[in-house]
């Protein structure tokens, strides 16, 4: 049965935005003065950050934590978040200068559990769906776990960071859909490619972020070759506690028959062979 897991009791106050880094016209990363956030952060757990003062928008939005962030001697300073400008609450990250301060609450959600030798952790991201996995990359590599990172985007100029990845010891193997750089192609095809030629004895664990339905390929591959798969889901959320239900997701949990779940407390990050993708993609 599904658990709700929380490793530590959320922090809510204003926190100051240190640099706002513009990657493109649609991507930003903000970094945030919070050491109390950073200091509880697992992997894959999430914050909820009000874009503005005002009412609009009025509700936060949840990111997951990109980053954490330490001074010159070490000490946890804060965590940043990878934002993709869509609609009015990322546009006005977008555009927000260091120096303002903003709600937050975090750390929150279920997180990643990192592998330890001689497991192997392949990661799948998609888009902005990377932004779980740097945190996640520094626990495998403080672990000296082998990792991978099957990055996929439309085009070369939407890859970013993955130097590093790279500098944390991680293999990165990317595909483009327009071929730009890496394969050609979605990346769930270099991960089919890879699994196929594994060696069954090697223990391999899955972790997948990004669009849905890539993450219904990836838990399909992983299913079919007998491979623990794990993906942080990216619902719509209004409160981050489990109180509104606008994150819902159909999983099993033990019955024949779905049942909806809070993937902000019962997950962001879920044993991907309990979700219904059927239901959920359609």
């Amino acid at each position: 049965m599904l658990k709700c897991i929380l490793p530590s009791m959320p922090v809510d106050f204003d926190a100051a935005v240190v640099t706002n880094t513009r990657l493109s016209s649609d991507y930003n990363v903000l970094s945030f003065a919070a050491p109390a956030i950073g200091s509880l952060a697992a992997p894959g757990q999430f914050v909820m950050v009000k874009p503005g003062r005002g009412t609009d928008p009025l509700l936060r939005r949840p990111f997951s934590i990109f980053e954490i962030l330490r001074t010159s001697d070490g000490d946890i300073a804060g965590f940043s978040i990878l934002n993709k400008r869509i609609g009015v609450g990322t546009r006005h990250l977008y555009d927000v200068e260091p120096g303002a301060r903003l709600a937050v609450l975090g750390p929150l959600g279920r997180p990643f559990e990192p592998v330890s030798p001689p497991s192997e952790a392949w990661m799948v991201a998609g888009g902005v769906g990377l932004a779980p996995f740097l945190t996640l990359a520094e626990a495998l590599s403080a672990q000296r776990a082998r990792a991978t990172l099957f990055y996929g985007a439309r085009r070369d100029a939407e890859l970013y960071y993955t130097d590093a990845f790279e500098r944390l010891g991680v293999r990165v193997v990317i595909a483009t859909e327009d071929g730009s750089r890496g394969s050609t192609g979605f990346i769930t095809a270099p991960l089919a490619d890879a699994l196929t030629a594994a060696v069954d004895s090697t223990p391999v664990r899955i972790y997948a972020c990004g669009p849905t339905p890539m993450m219904h390929a990836v838990s399909r591959l992983a299913a079919t070759h007998g491979r623990t798969c794990d993906v942080s889901l990216e619902q719509t959320m209004g409160c981050g506690l489990g109180g509104c239900y606008s994150c819902v997701v159909p999983a099993r949990t033990g019955v024949e028959t779905p049942r909806f779940v809070r993937s902000c407390i019962d997950g962001p990050v879920f044993d991907a062979s309990r979700i219904a993708w059927e239901a959920l993609t359609h």
